[in-house]
């Protein structure tokens, strides 16, 4: 009877874990979605642990400032997101001061979380037009999520360089 028993859940645990791997494939969007969260949560924290008056800080002057940053990262978004769509990236505003570069990253990441969990497996596969370059849809989104970490990492030294401790990573 004990044998009965465990071969019936042996047999339902691997009935489980073939049903869940069928209904989100490694890769597919519902992950790629989890962890753009994750990250669209971390960056829009980011520009909003700088001061207002220090958005125009740049540690170097051939750096972008804080504010230039963090409007690179929206508008590349922007860029990305629209070439899994294939269309034309979306006119954006041009932001300089924290309430309206804090709103344009929000946006972005808004705009991409619209797009990103109704990928479909074609459209992960297809090559697209991206900032760097024509990429398959998986490739796209590995490019945007390493260019966002990229740049919030930077973001986050020029915190620092003001005194400012970063916003805990989180996923």
């Amino acid at each position: 009877m004990r044998l009965r028993a465990a071969v019936i859940v042996g047999l339902f645990v691997v009935f489980t874990m073939t049903a869940m791997r069928a209904a989100a494939p490694e890769g597919s969007p519902t992950e790629y979605s989890k962890h753009f969260g994750a990250l669209s949560k971390l960056s829009v924290a980011v520009a909003q642990a700088m001061p207002p008056e220090q958005y125009a800080f740049r540690p170097d002057p051939g750096s972008m400032s804080f504010g230039e940053l963090m409007a690179h990262i929206a508008s590349t978004n922007y860029a990305f997101c629209a070439g899994l769509k294939d269309s034309t990236t979306p006119s954006v505003p041009s932001a300089t001061d924290k309430e309206g570069v804090v709103k344009f990253l929000g946006s972005s990441f808004e705009y991409c979380s619209d797009i990103i969990p109704n990928l479909t497996e074609e459209q992960l596969s297809k090559v697209h037009n991206s900032p760097d370059g024509r990429l398959p849809g998986r490739e796209l989104l590995l490019a945007m999520y390493v260019h966002v970490a990229h740049h919030r990492g930077q973001a986050e030294v020029y915190l620092r360089d003001k005194g400012i401790t970063p916003p805990s990573y989180m996923i």
